[in-house]
C-alpha cells in the first residue's frame, strides 16, 4: 500500500458527514418527521372490515358481464 493511499470517501457522503456535523439534531428531526406519517398503531378491526369490504376484480375490467 503506498504512503500517500486513504481510504476514499464519496462527494455524496463528505456532504452528508458535514451535514451532520453541523446540524447535530437532525437524524432526530427526522425520525421525529417519519414517526409523524409513517409510524401510527394499526387499528386491526377496522382493517378487517375494510378488507372484508373489497370486492373481487374480474380479469378484464372493460368487458360486460353477461348471464
Amino acid at each position: 500500500m503506498p504512503l500517500f493511499w486513504k481510504p476514499y470517501k464519496s462527494d455524496l457522503t463528505q456532504f452528508i458527514d458535514e451535514l451532520k456535523a453541523r446540524k447535530p439534531t437532525l437524524e432526530a428531526e427526522q425520525r421525529a418527521g417519519r414517526a409523524l406519517l409513517w409510524d401510527r398503531a394499526i387499528d386491526r378491526s377496522a382493517q378487517a372490515d375494510w378488507n372484508d369490504a373489497k370486492v373481487p376484480q374480474q380479469p378484464y375490467v372493460y368487458q360486460n358481464k353477461h348471464d
